[in-house]
């Protein structure tokens, strides 16, 4: 099977800071790099790096060929990468001593997606593949309803949170994935409870506190593994493409779902989004020693 991503892809800018600013603060920035990101990239990266065949559908600019590059060396397939005249999209992140984080996203490039392009990125796929999607681009409806016309499992990460295109989406979704705040925000904009959402099934990732799934035969608990955090940036992008990704080599949604607390939790352990994410092996090893404990 393959995992088909309409996602971001975002040159992230880090500073480290001895707080996150308040408002109308000025802070001194303790060190600074640059890496790849956007919500897209990093799940992208996190699924192919757990085994998985990854397409992926985004846009960057004149200056995104080392991003392409970076995708393309994680075994990601960029061919439905789309340039633009316009420059790649860029994330501002502050991240302070305890790994926590505040981001500002600059969308650009990743707004400038096609109908064309969507089209021909999905015209191989197949009833049964995976089709991920988010609120970093454009066009998310339309890559929908392509999607579950060709009888894809949809999975829609309700991120950055807007409620009016939530509610677009509510007919194509087969999982839809909130972490604990998304979760909040809609049950207060629908007015329902988090078990009368209008889809089949649900994923509630909660950081530090594991994640829990929801489906009409019943919940899924599952806590995190206890690490001591260094950046928590991109950390539930990874979660999610290593959950896809354990569902698409046939793993169950508890397995799934512990193969990605497992790489979460290595991912933290590091500073930077994609360049953090850990590689099957390193997954598996720490699943094993892990049982060992």
């Amino acid at each position: 099977m393959t995992i088909f991503n309409l996602g971001s892809i975002n040159a992230d800018r880090f500073y480290t800071v001895p707080h996150l600013p308040k408002p109308g603060e000025t802070l001194a920035a303790t060190s600074y790099n640059v890496g790849l990101g956007g919500k897209g990239a990093n799940q992208s990266i996190a699924a192919a790096k757990a085994g998985a065949k990854v397409i992926h559908m985004g846009a960057v600019g004149p200056d995104g060929d080392w991003a392409i590059a970076m995708l393309r060396a994680a075994l990601v397939r960029t061919e439905h990468i789309i340039k633009t005249l316009i420059p790649t999209g860029h994330a501002i992140i502050n991240v302070d001593p305890a790994g926590e984080n505040a981001i500002v996203i600059f969308s650009s490039a990743n707004t400038a997606q096609t109908e064309q392009a969507i089209d021909g990125a999905l015209t191989g796929a197949q009833k049964g593949d995976y089709c991920i999607l988010q609120n970093e681009t454009n066009l998310v409806e339309y890559a929908a309803n392509v999607a579950k016309a060709k009888s894809l499992k949809v999975i829609y990460s309700a991120a950055p949170f807007n409620l009016a295109a939530v509610r677009q989406m509510l007919p194509f979704i087969d999982i839809l994935v909130l972490n604990e705040i998304e979760s909040e925000q809609l049950v207060k904009g629908l007015g329902v409870s988090i078990t009368k959402l209008p889809v089949k099934e649900v994923l509630i990732t909660r950081g530090s506190r594991g994640s829990t799934y929801r489906a009409q035969n019943g919940t899924i608990k599952m806590p995190a593994f206890k690490v001591d955090p260094v950046d928590t940036t991109g950390a539930g992008d990874t979660f999610l493409g290593f959950f896809v990704a354990g569902l698409d080599l046939g793993k169950s949604i508890q397995e799934a779902m512990r193969f990605a607390a497992a790489a979460a939790a290595i991912q933290v352990t590091r500073k930077g989004t994609a360049a953090a994410i850990p590689d099957l092996v390193e997954v598996l090893d720490f699943l094993d020693r892990r049982a060992e404990e």
